[in-house]
């Protein structure tokens, strides 16, 4: 199935196999799951928002196995601390995000409590974030945990809908991160934000343009974007308690009544949503990669190709003047399986060396454990992010040789190279590992 017309008649999704048809089975006819998406809208829709699942708790009971079926609350237990996250186990009591710990605790007493860990946070979110720019570059994180994504386009790339593209990306991030996400499928960004905070953990909710009205009816006023407190009691003094009370109010007259903020909740009580999705990737990451012509399989032939890729990133941070701290390598095998692996340096870097030293032994260790699988591989990348000013780049090493071993001598030795491509081309000089048959 991959021409648009029978993409667009796509009805039923597995969210296993990724197996789509044009009328709801029991279970798939191809794998026997019975966690299937259906809806009559599910081949047209674009716009998602995807939320990790309590995600600060979701990171500690995948490090710590030991706290699978415990109650565990994320935040600072004392004096005024509260709850970052609260595990869906403690939520059967009562705890919830942003309560203060101690009346968390007198709801869920035998509760575990630990103390955020924000730069192992960074390090998934950044992993997370990798699987949603592999399947569009219209992606707009709105914190560490979740994001909008448009998927607009991506029909004819994939050859499956945004929404199979969706549970493709929902599948990788249990595999690879071993956390689990909710999903919200609509067309405007207010209502797949709405359908991803239903059915969690682990959610895949679809809300089409068709039934928009009648499914924001019977909700509060205070589920609109922006309606706070103090909105609320304002809307509450005009008999507008529900979405459904906006809606029956004309449109010009909640613009008369509340100005500018009466025409947006009139739009969005009707489901209607001008916001596009605006993407962030340019400004926080930058990357280069390559496909093969042919699949490879030996570690030294894609650390071959890896260098390259490490100048020319080095290229555009010196370009941008920016320095990056977080490397990111990809790898994707002959079977389009995509696999990232990521590592963190302690300073920023701008040189080519310094990723390549970084991201080397990431292909390694990957490659060694895909070999056993047979694996071969048809694309490789690297990227950086975390970036800042280029001022911050590479300070020396204390500890370090700078005649031999030290960022010093590095830069000198890039320095060196930078000039001379400048005025004779970028062919004109090279390392030795850019050589065919080098292998360091």
């Amino acid at each position: 199935m991959s021409d648009a017309a029978s993409l667009a008649s796509v009805t039923v999704l597995c969210r296993d196999c990724l197996a789509e048809f044009p009328r709801a089975p029991n279970s798939c006819p191809r794998c026997g799951s019975n966690r299937l998406v259906s809806h009559p809208e599910l081949g047209r829709l674009a716009i998602a928002h995807i939320d990790c699942d309590a995600f600060y708790a979701a990171i500690e009971k995948r490090d710590n196995p030991a706290l699978a079926d415990r109650p565990v609350l994320v935040g600072h237990d004392g004096g005024r601390g509260v709850v970052a996250t609260a595990c869906y186990v403690a939520r059967r009591f009562g705890p919830r995000s942003a309560m203060p710990m101690y009346k968390a605790l007198e709801l869920c007493p035998d509760a575990v409590v630990i103390r955020p860990n924000m730069e192992k946070y960074k390090q998934v979110a950044a992993q997370v974030r990798a699987i949603f720019d592999a399947a569009t570059p219209l992606v707009e994180p709105l914190s560490l945990d979740e994001a909008f994504l448009d998927l607009s386009g991506t029909a004819a790339l994939f050859r499956r809908t945004p929404a199979a593209t969706l549970a493709h990306i929902a599948r990788e991030i249990e595999r690879e991160v071993r956390i689990t996400v909710s999903i919200g499928l609509s067309d405007t960004k207010f209502l797949a934000k709405m359908a991803s905070d239903m059915n969690k953990p682990r959610g895949f909710t679809v809300i089409g343009r068709a039934e928009a009205v009648t499914f924001l009816h019977d909700l509060p006023v205070t589920r609109l974007p922006g309606v706070g407190p103090a909105l609320a009691s304002r809307l509450k003094v005009d008999g507008l308690f529900t979405i459904g009370d906006i809606q029956a109010r004309p449109a010009m007259e909640m613009a008369a009544r509340y100005g500018e903020t009466g025409t947006l909740l009139a739009n969005l009580a009707r489901g209607l949503d001008e916001r596009t999705v605006h993407s962030d990737r340019t400004a926080k990451t930058i990357s280069a990669e390559t496909t093969f012509d042919r699949d490879i399989a030996k570690v030294e032939d894609l650390l071959h190709k890896l260098w390259p890729l490490c100048e020319r990133v080095a290229a555009r941070l010196k370009a941008k003047g920016v320095a990056g701290r977080s490397i990111t390598v990809k790898l994707k095998t002959a079977r389009f399986k995509l696999l990232t692996r990521h590592h963190r340096l302690n300073a920023p870097t701008q040189l080519a060396e310094q990723i390549y030293r970084a991201a080397k032994p990431l292909v390694e260790r990957e490659t060694a454990a895909q070999k056993r699988q047979g694996a071969r591989f048809r694309l490789i990348g690297v990227g950086i992010d975390d970036l800042c000013d280029a001022s911050e780049a590479d300070p020396p090493d204390l500890f370090a040789d700078s005649n031999v071993d030290g960022k010093v001598h590095m830069a000198k030795v890039e320095q060196a190279m930078d000039a001379v491509r400048a005025r004779f081309g970028t062919a004109a000089i090279g390392k030795g590992r850019g050589f065919r048959g080098q292998k360091r």
